[in-house]
């Protein structure tokens, strides 16, 4: 029986039920690179995502059977809510991240008129340009990261936005312009940044836009977008709830009857971290330590900053009711983790993070299981970890939780290898991503 769909360019065969299994590993499902060249997705390169073509895809086939109500519990930069949207499908999403939620939110600000739009963005630009400038303010990774020139640049735009939007009251307008200012942060910028979003003040980079060119070559590219799209299909509007993916309050019981996502991974990134320079720049958080308060209290345990403060609480959390289906695998698993950090010189509570983190998850697919159909079909984008080396078949342990908290039954589908090129890797565990099919 088949469970699932994959992109439309690649076929990957189904596996086994309730286990875990292999297939060809030709597959972009998990990445992003194609959206950067697709109207209203390309806004804001956030790079936990995955294929919108692949979701696109996806809806379309489950369409053919009947209305589509999808969800997306990490909803992230809003692919499958945008996608949603094109597709004609009732499309809401949950986001825990304050500032990407508010990225997607205004993502979806895109049926706005294109030209009002365009009108309003060039309006704070002239002004941004003659415009009082004061960089004095701004936090030491700010200062690190720009040119005195183009920072000055870049805090005319903000308070000529600040000062508009303080006597303006049409919203979504001021939130594209937000939008094409925070859009072009990176771009403006003499240092690097690694493969996710983390900063790299040490190094830099050949190319750099000057702000006032860049923030007008955004808005003509956003303005632009939103009359392709408008050409388009418009669908209902989606839904954006800022919320707990834990819980999924806002989501009707039984709402979803196809739910897309590809959740936080236990691999040890903050994801609260990936946009610190854009909230530095807002002057949402002072720096690093400001975090935690600001973004990552939010978010599913599945970094060790999050998780260090319930170290003493491990075993405790490991006795939970929603842990008994894998309780002794992953109790075995925490305790080879707990033994290995001593012979480490950062000693990092992996085992917390582990345990943290399916304990959340598990929370999260009871919640799922209250918000979706009888007949539901989920599919989650997912790799697996091994945090000192230690392995964790994070997509079984997930399996294993979703049919504990009431679903049919799952199955994995490998699309590719990680972590097969071991330069400068700290283990040489293979490790692989996939999709992992929820039947409702």
């Amino acid at each position: 029986m088949q469970t699932g769909l994959v992109n439309s360019k690649v076929a990957v065969k189904q596996i086994t039920l309730n286990g875990v299994g292999v297939a060809p590993q030709v597959d972009i499902t998990s990445t992003f690179s194609d959206n950067l060249s697709l109207p209203i997705h390309r806004w804001f390169r956030y790079s936990a995502g995955f294929s919108a073509l692949w979701v696109n895809k996806l809806i379309n086939q489950e369409k053919a059977k009947g209305p589509v109500n999808v969800l997306d519990p990490f909803a992230g930069s809003g692919t499958v809510l945008i996608e949603g949207e094109l597709c004609d499908a009732k499309a809401a999403g949950i986001e825990a991240h304050p500032f990407v939620a508010r990225i997607t939110k205004t993502k979806l600000y895109w049926r706005e008129d294109p030209d009002e739009f365009y009108d309003y963005a060039h309006n704070i630009l002239r002004k941004a340009k003659v415009q009082e400038r004061d960089i004095s303010g701004y936090p030491k990774l700010v200062h690190q990261c720009f040119l005195p020139e183009s920072l000055s640049k870049l805090d005319s735009i903000r308070r000529a936005w600040d000062a508009e939007a303080a006597d303006n009251v049409n919203l979504p307008l001021s939130e594209l312009t937000w939008l094409a200012l925070v859009s072009i942060l990176r771009s403006c910028s003499p240092v690097g940044t690694a493969q996710w979003q983390y900063v790299l003040p040490n190094k830099s980079k050949a190319k750099v836009i000057d702000p006032y060119d860049a923030f007008e070559s955004r808005v003509r590219l956003m303005a632009q977008d939103m009359r392709v799209r408008r050409r388009q299909p418009l669908g209902p509007p989606a839904t954006l709830y800022f919320g707990d993916a834990r819980d999924c309050k806002d989501i009707p019981d039984g709402w979803a009857n196809l739910v897309v996502t590809s959740p936080p991974y236990a691999n040890n990134y903050d994801y609260a971290d990936s946009t610190r320079l854009e909230m530095s720049f807002l002057g949402e958080i002072e720096g690093w330590g400001d975090l935690h308060n600001a973004v990552r209290k939010y978010l599913i345990r599945s970094c060790t900053q999050h998780a260090a403060k319930h170290n003493k609480e491990v075993y405790t959390i490991l006795k939970e009711p929603l842990l008994f289906p894998i309780g002794e695998e992953i109790s075995e698993v925490c305790k080879l983790l707990d033994a290995e950090r001593a012979k480490h010189g950062g000693q990092k509570p992996y085992h917390t993070l582990i345990a943290t983190y399916f304990s959340d998850m598990a929370k999260m697919w009871v919640a799922l299981r209250r918000a979706t159909s009888d007949d539901s079909s989920i599919c989650f984008v997912i790799g697996d970890s091994a945090p000192y080396g230690i392995y964790v078949p994070v997509h079984k342990w997930l399996g294993d939780l979703a049919v504990a908290a009431g679903f049919k039954s799952y199955s994995f589908e490998k699309t590719r290898d990680r972590n097969i090129k071991w330069k400068n890797r700290k283990h040489r565990v293979p490790l692989c991503e996939g999709h992992l099919w929820i039947k409702g």
